[in-house]
């Protein structure tokens, strides 16, 4: 991976989680926070560059479905489980 790909890939983690953690509920937040996790994990390796390209597309599309599920999520608060 260049170095220009790793640096976007760890913004995008970064963002990924950030955003994830704002789910009002816990357990979108918790498997969101995991899902998250798990993709980078499993594509820790991946070295062709048209192949990073593509998971960083697919990123960015799943940033901005998480931003748009969070702010639904936000207009519609539900009561806090005794987790929380």
């Amino acid at each position: 991976m260049a170095a220009s790909s790793r640096s976007q890939a760890i913004s995008l983690y970064k963002m990924l989680l950030r955003e994830s953690g704002k789910f009002p509920s816990y357990n979108y937040r918790t498997y969101a926070l995991q899902r998250v996790r798990d993709a980078f994990r499993d594509n820790r390796t991946v070295q062709d560059p048209e192949r990073v390209h593509s998971l960083l597309q697919d990123g960015h599309r799943n940033l901005r479905l998480i931003q748009r599920q969070v702010a639904v999520g936000q207009m519609y608060a539900t009561q806090k489980l005794v987790l929380e």
